[in-house]
Parts: C-alpha cells; sequence; structure tokens
C-alpha cells in the first residue's frame, strides 16, 4: 500500500517510527566513534605505559563513551528495546564505560597557584 493511501494516522505513525529508526541509527554510530577514540587511544598508548599526565585525557574518551552509550540504551529503551546485553556484545563495550554509563562529568577544578 502507497504512503499516500494510508489514513492521516497511520501516516503519522509511520513517521514517527521512521524517525526513531534514525535515531537510533545516529545513536550508534556516536556510540561507535566514542568507542574507536578510546581503543585508538588505548592502542597508542599502551595501557601499563600510560603516562599519568595521558590519564586525564582517557578519562575524557571513556566518560564521552559511556554518555554515548547512555544516550543509545535510552534510545533504544523508549522504542521498546530493553535488553542492553546486546548492545554490550555488539558494539564490545568495555566494563569501564558500561560503569559510568549515565554519569555527569563534574566540570574540572581550577586552582589558583
Amino acid at each position: 500500500m502507497s504512503r499516500d493511501l494510508l489514513p492521516p494516522v497511520d501516516v503519522l505513525h509511520y513517521e514517527i517510527v521512521q524517525e526513531q529508526a534514525s535515531a537510533l541509527g545516529r545513536m550508534g554510530r556516536t556510540l561507535e566513534r566514542a568507542l574507536a577514540r578510546l581503543r585508538e587511544f588505548d592502542a597508542t598508548h599502551a595501557l601499563e605505559e600510560t603516562p599519568a599526565s595521558a590519564q586525564p585525557a582517557r578519562s575524557k574518551l571513556v566518560m564521552e563513551a559511556g554518555h554515548a552509550l547512555w544516550m543509545f540504551v535510552v534510545q533504544r529503551e523508549a522504542t521498546g528495546l530493553r535488553d542492553s546485553r546486546h548492545i554490550m556484545r555488539t558494539y564490545n563495550v568495555p566494563g569501564e564505560v558500561q560503569r559510568c554509563m549515565g554519569l555527569v562529568p563534574t566540570p574540572s577544578k581550577r586552582t589558583s597557584t
């Protein structure tokens, strides 16, 4: 059946579902990019050799990936997809990213010297 022949309520439902799918795709790609940046950082700085000066940069990447994961999980749950285990396996989400999912980073404190 052509979309033009659908009743207005069905057309609206179709457009809502289409936007939900599009949003899920965007959130999934955002998560993929955040995880890729974290993995790239880890590949560049082997964890056991990461200098203390690089730890804040890595922590920021973990928090960004955690935020992206949170946004993706919330978007999925809004569409009725409530089992997040699939995401964790499919995207190979590290445990540290899962643990910071939904956390809001605290602003850095500046100290005057």
